[in-house]
């Protein structure tokens, strides 16, 4: 089954839920509006049907090789890529300084969709270096700037992000790599990566590592590291690259899945020193790393959304196509397709619920992100900007959370046949996985929910999303339909719930640390579970209306029907949450430690 980027879909959250027409009236981004939204993103699923995803199940096949220091990866990457930076896909959303387009996010973090479900594995190097550019922006000096930025902007060289070594995984305290500094300014860096993606390959001519590192004498813990750029190839004045650096690819990791993505170890120092430049000021590089950082949870998030989107477009065709048992009320005499059968379609309809929430938020949350960086009203990009890093953890947890459930449940679609590799269905499975570990995994994100974005303001943060939610209720009650009035109740359940807990978890978070945090996945999952059903909420008003214009009836039908299946399905997990959260916190650590 060829993938289909959901264009009409993404639109529609775009003009209604991003609103996109309040975008385009910020100054720079003028020219941004639906119209434009429209043919980016035709054109990114033109480029992304046609060219990237066929790529997809033979790479899953034959992954990334190794051989000496050297990775050669999947047939058609490396052409693809060449294809994917002379298109100008890796600008889109970086400064036309760097030679980028300057689009805003809400219009990028679609296409990143699209690129995410056409090819997991493949999208995974453009991610890293937005992440790189994103960094350089915010904190690189200008020759830096001048040096990398319009190279990494045209895709003509990519960027690693490299935290993690062997006895370092999330505890960035215990990193050793260390930077020597050099009577010319430059440093000599030491040390191993680990996890590095595309830490080495042969789509691009260069690769620039961001690498955390400790100078020599620096304070211990996280207040010691630095951040240094050190470049596959070393980079004259002129531009030109010069002489291999001292960094090096030992081996590649044989993963569960994104098996066409090579996950480097790289060796830095083995011959003298690999030449690294310092980001910023010395002992701040941790600061600038989560710029990276932050850019790369909220791209997880879509990528949990995009692998999402493909495992129900392969399941809903495999439902269509199956035939299998007659119907349980009689209405195929014989033997039917699978989609006739209501359990079929409960699975397919909480997929689709869950994709659609979680994308809806996603759209959401990239419209907060364009104000709080580029509207001209401080009060307004300070209010956006709340919103936003509040947004966060959900996009990445619950985004993430939500697709092992949905794969889950592709696989479970296509019954034995999802269980054998060569369908594909698997492959969704598999690669689903790792979103929910790397960029910080969920209780990493959960924790950081809970301490940095409810608890430190007692809880105002939430509070205000939650009177935010409030009023979608009442224009749902007030709008008079069925559909609407259900959603209506539902959100006002699950509302409540949350503000239950959002209470334990201010009381708790510092007299009974261990009872808060014992609850923190289960709060980000209602909490995630909620602003989704919030936004679907949303959808079904704006699809109202266009119903009530005339326009599209099957697609404007389907989303109330999705909306409203979400609330019933969805949104009612809610209260069990709630209740094992305030109730069961202590029943966490009731086990003596010798028991496990």
């Amino acid at each position: 089954m060829s993938y289909q980027a959901p264009v009409k879909d993404m639109l529609f959250d775009i003009e209604h839920l991003a609103n996109i027409e309040e975008i385009a009236s910020i100054p720079g981004f003028e020219d941004a509006g639906l119209e434009t939204a429209q043919a980016v993103l035709e054109e990114c699923a033109r480029f992304n049907e046609g060219v990237v995803a066929p790529l997809n199940h033979e790479a899953d096949k034959t992954p990334s090789s190794l051989a000496g220091n050297q990775v050669t990866t999947s047939k058609g990457f490396k052409e693809a890529f060449k294809q994917y930076a002379e298109g100008g896909w890796q600008g889109l959303q970086h400064p036309a300084d760097f030679g980028g387009q300057g689009l805003p996010k809400t219009i990028g973090a679609a296409c990143g969709e699209i690129l995410n479900a056409a090819n997991l594995s493949f999208a995974l190097c453009p991610l890293l270096t937005d992440g790189a550019i994103e960094a350089l922006l915010t904190a690189g000096s200008d020759e830096l700037k001048a040096t990398y930025l319009e190279k990494l902007v045209s895709g003509e060289w990519t960027g690693t992000m490299n935290l993690t070594e062997p006895q370092a995984g999330s505890d960035l305290a215990l990193v050793r790599t260390r930077a020597e500094p050099q009577p010319d300014g430059t440093y000599r860096v030491f040390g191993t990566k680990i996890f590095i993606t595309y830490g080495e390959h042969d789509m691009a001519d260069n690769i620039v590592h961001l690498v955390l590192a400790r100078v020599q004498g620096a304070p211990e813990g996280v207040k010691g590291i630095s951040l240094f750029v050190v470049p596959k190839f070393m980079v004259g004045k002129d531009g030109a690259l010069g002489d291999r650096n001292d960094v090096y690819c030992v081996s590649i990791e044989h993963k569960m899945g994104i098996k066409a993505s090579p996950t480097a170890v790289l060796q830095f120092g083995d011959h003298g020193g690999a030449v690294g430049y310092l980001v910023g000021e010395e002992n701040r590089g941790l600061e600038y790393m989560f710029i990276m950082m932050n850019a790369a949870r909220y791209a997880v998030g879509v990528q949990g959304i995009a692998v999402s989107d493909r495992a129900y477009q392969k399941a809903v065709a495999y439902a269509k196509e199956r035939v299998q048992s007659r119907p349980v009320d009689g209405s195929v005499k014989g033997s039917a397709t699978i989609i006739h059968h209501p359990d079929v379609r409960r699975m397919l309809m909480t997929m689709r619920a869950l994709t659609e929430g979680c994308r809806a938020m996603a759209t959401t949350a990239a419209a907060a992100y364009d104000a709080a960086h580029h509207h001209p009203d401080p009060a307004v990009r300070e209010q956006n900007q709340a919103f936003y890093e509040f947004m966060v953890p959900l996009v990445k947890g619950y985004s993430t959370e939500s697709s092992l459930e949905v794969t889950n449940l592709g696989v479970q679609v296509h019954g034995g046949m999802g269980f054998i590799e060569e369908t594909g269905a698997a492959q969704y499975y598999r690669d689903a996985k790792i979103l929910t570990i790397y960029e910080g995994t969920t209780a990493i994100q959960a924790n950081d929910l809970v301490g940095r974005k409810t608890t430190r303001d007692g809880g105002q943060a939430a509070k205000a999303i939650a009177a935010q939610v409030e009023k979608t209720e009442q224009a749902l009650a007030a709008s008079g339909s069925a559909d609407a009035k259900a959603v209506a109740g539902h959100l006002a359940e699950a509302r409540q719930a949350f503000l239950d807990v959002v209470g334990f978890m201010v009381e708790n978070g510092k007299a009974d640390p261990n009872a808060a945090y014992a609850g923190s996945v289960p709060y980000l999952m209602l909490t995630g579970n909620l602003v989704a059903g919030w936004q679907l909420g949303r959808s079904l008003l704006a699809a109202e209306q266009a119903l009530k214009a005339g326009q599209d009836q099957a697609f404007m039908q389907a989303k109330i029907a999705t909306a409203r299946f979400y609330a019933e399905h969805i949104l009612t997990r809610a209260r069990a949450t709630r209740d094992a959260i305030v109730g069961g916190a202590q029943s966490v650590m009731a086990l003596p430690m010798d028991a496990f």
